[in-house]
């Protein structure tokens, strides 16, 4: 049973709790990643759908299970193949004994969907997630079907092989809140996910919440009051981004093709609201607009030919905006 809440105050706190007793419960199946969870939790907090960027091998498939598992939600996996129709994630009709043709949904219906290698399908197919992820429902033959709710999409892509990929569309991309890069583990991190996976019994990990209070504290995010000087401070970060626009800063001028649009501002408040309440913080500063910045705006910036030309990565044309 959720528990009840004398005020916003008092939720914030238990909010801050759940994040700490999530990671807990994560933490006995997946070694590091610390930050790359952290991520993942604001994300969903915030109603948001998160790209995961790694090597293989890195765990992103049983970090996302694992944290399905511990929140309570149902997990699909969708593994995205260049033979991959539309269909074969949204469902399709088929025609019943009775003559008549019902609806069969496909796995998209779920509270957390892992679109893996997400980049190996046909744009056509890419698409059919555009929906889904903006308005939490799927439309087939006229008819509207909405998704369970909450609904988060985790996406990964594998920075190396890039034969028989194809990139994601820039709407598709704008949809995602975050985009996380994953590193390797340290060694020490390494050590202990050898000894883990080595051995017969392996440890499994408790349900901590419901999904009325997941979606009451998703809420809760939202009433996080914010300072003008925070929004201000989100806006221009995100118009610094635009070259050839008053708010343009020289190295946009430089090395950005495109700039971040008006969605990278709303994530940009929402990440930083979530930020300060699992800091303690009843309302967001500029740090927490900063601490969520790189992951907001990576995807979102097309760099141009000077700034390969220069080796300039997205994170450093960021980090020089910040």
């Amino acid at each position: 049973m959720m528990k009840a809440y004398k005020n916003d105050t008092e939720a914030c706190e238990g909010l801050k709790d759940l994040s700490k007793n999530l990671k807990s419960e994560v933490s006995k199946i997946i070694v590091g990643q610390d930050e790359v969870i952290n991520k993942i939790i604001i994300s969903i907090l915030c109603k948001g759908h998160s790209l995961l960027i790694g090597v293989p091998g890195l765990a992103k498939t049983l970090m996302i299970t694992t944290i399905a598992k511990t929140l309570g939600l149902s997990f699909s996996r969708i593994q995205f193949t260049p033979d991959l129709m539309p269909g074969d994630i949204l469902g399709t009709e088929i025609l019943g004994e009775d003559r008549q043709f019902r609806y069969v949904k496909g796995p998209v219906f779920a509270h957390v969907i892992l679109a893996d290698e997400i980049n190996r399908t046909p744009p056509k197919t890419q698409s059919a997630m555009l929906e889904a992820m903006q308005e939490r429902e799927v439309s087939i033959s006229g008819e509207t079907h909405k998704l369970p709710d909450p609904f988060f999409v985790l996406a990964t892509q594998n920075p190396i092989e890039q034969e028989g990929t194809y990139p994601l569309p820039e709407a598709q991309l704008d949809r995602f809140m975050f985009s996380i890069w994953l590193d390797y583990p340290t060694i020490e991190e390494e050590i202990e996910i050898v000894k883990r996976t080595t051995v017969e019994k392996i440890e499994d990990v408790s349900v901590i919440t419901s999904i009325d209070e997941l979606l009451y504290f998703q809420n809760l995010v939202r009433r996080v009051p914010v300072n003008e000087n925070v929004l201000k401070y989100a806006v221009e970060l995100t118009s610094k981004t635009r070259p050839k626009t008053s708010y343009a800063t020289t190295t946009a001028n430089n090395y950005i093709a495109w700039g971040a649009g008006p969605r990278s501002s709303q994530y940009l408040i929402l990440g930083a609201k979530c930020n300060a309440v699992l800091n303690g913080k009843y309302s967001p500063d500029i740090e927490d607009i900063q601490a969520v910045a790189e992951n907001v705006l990576q995807h979102r910036i097309v760099k141009n030919y000077k700034a390969d030309a220069e080796g300039l990565s997205t994170r450093d044309i960021i980090k020089e905006l910040i």
